[in-house]
């Protein structure tokens, strides 16, 4: 009996071998290891095995079309456009490559840091802390200029004057580059040429330089983010949840939330436009849920918050970077009444993981699909706001119409009464 079983378990081996180097020998090959690592990772780690028919089919038409470029004397520039398309091909979110020259790649190498533990002393020397030298701003290019999409709370570049809208020109004379324009200058100042108004004459801005480390960026922009402004007699509060992968971003609210500078305010607007999604969850039970609050209270030392619920009105603000985990947030808001305002969301609820590449950049694929209870998904529809108002970026000169717009939902709460907030859970529109 034990020889007849360890011949069969034997035989399922050698089976699945040859069923293994079978589907091997079947991928696109393209000779150029970045591409064909690309490849295989999509094939083995891809949720859905129904794309990837269409994803090898557009890799191999890739290959063709970019033949040259994947030899010794090619174009770099053409095999990472090969990668891109196949990428695209699957009609996913949470897929991409991303260089060490962009911002992105050292955002989510430190997101994923644990996918790419083993690489992270290697790539982030000595100690495998991810840094890269900035001034804590992001931009977007609309036609042939590019526009600062956002500002991190708290930044060299907040400090410095630089507000959403600004026409990026240059750096220090030379065109803007988002990681480049600022190696080997940390501890100095840059000149920042920019531009706030169409046609108006450039304008310079001196900004400092700093090692930013994404997560703790995040978590200091989350804190320097909350505001309390006055408003027709009442007092709102304001946070902005850039991401949700940081360490102790959620507790910094719950904090303020519960006896800090949010704590006696009349109604909070809660930004959900983010950079990036990720963490809890349940992160949205800040603001709904029916448990109580506590506290632990040790004999010695401070208490700690172990819940924290905010009982008050609340307005959440949603866009196209409202994703991942974020969008998650924003349809819990949702089905228990809170009024979203701003744009469409993301669409992009799946979950990603990173792989280091040959060439150092980093691969993040949808290992795992997401579907919400009763079959909602987000994925390729995300959640059309209550109350729709469009931001326009360039020349925006810092105003923030989406946020007013929250204000003034604020405000009609409190008119109607509805401080005590009671909810109905709904479902969210996915098509309008």
């Amino acid at each position: 009996m034990h020889n007849a079983m360890s011949k069969v378990l034997q035989t399922a081996f050698l089976l699945a071998l040859m069923s293994a180097g079978t589907f091997a020998a079947k991928l696109p090959r393209s000779g150029d290891a970045v591409f064909d690592r690309v490849i295989a990772l999509v094939n083995s780690e891809f949720h859905d095995e129904t794309a990837l028919g269409r994803f090898n089919e557009t890799a191999r038409k890739e290959i063709e079309a970019a033949r040259p470029a994947f030899s010794t004397t090619g174009s770099v520039a053409r095999v990472d456009a090969a990668i891109d398309v196949a990428l695209a091909s699957l009609q996913a979110s949470h897929n991409g490559r991303f260089r060490p020259d962009t911002i992105a790649y050292f955002e989510l190498s430190d997101i994923f840091r644990f996918a790419i533990r083993d690489d992270l002393r290697r790539l982030f020397p000595p100690e495998g802390d991810v840094s890269y030298p900035g001034i804590g701003m992001v931009t977007q290019v609309i036609g042939n200029a590019r526009f600062v999409s956002d500002v991190y709370d708290g930044s060299p570049a907040a400090k410095a004057g630089v507000i959403m809208g600004d026409e990026i020109l240059a750096v220090d004379g030379l065109p803007y580059r988002e990681i480049a324009s600022f190696k080997g200058k940390v501890g100095q100042s840059v000149d920042v040429r920019l531009r706030r108004k169409a046609n108006a004459a450039p304008i310079g801005v001196k900004v400092a330089v700093e090692r930013m480390r994404p997560l703790p960026t995040f978590e200091k922009a989350i804190k320097n983010s909350i505001a309390v402004s006055k408003r027709d007699g009442r007092t709102i509060g304001y946070v902005r949840f850039w991401t949700l992968s940081t360490r102790d971003g959620l507790d910094i609210v719950a904090r303020e939330l519960s006896d800090g500078r949010l704590s006696a305010v009349d109604g909070v607007v809660v930004d959900l436009r983010g950079r990036w999604g990720g963490g809890a969850a349940d992160a949205a039970e800040l603001f709904v849920g029916d448990t109580p609050s506590f506290r632990l209270i040790p004999r010695h030392g401070q208490a700690t918050f172990a819940n924290v619920r905010w009982r008050g009105p609340v307005v959440a603000l949603v866009d196209e970077g409202t994703r991942s985990g974020l969008e998650l947030f924003a349809y819990a808001l949702r089905i228990n009444g809170i009024p979203l305002v701003g744009e469409r969301t993301a669409g992009a609820l799946l979950a990603g993981r990173a792989y280091i590449l040959p060439d150092d950049s980093l691969l993040e694929i949808a290992v795992s699909d997401a579907v919400i209870d009763d079959d909602v998904r987000l994925e390729g529809n995300g959640i059309a706001p209550d109350i729709r108002v469009d931001l326009p970026l360039a020349y925006a000169a810092g105003r923030d119409p989406q946020r007013e717009a929250a204000v003034l939902e604020i405000l009609r709460l409190l008119a109607d009464g509805t401080s005590d907030r009671i909810v109905t859970p709904r479902l969210p529109s996915l098509t309008r």
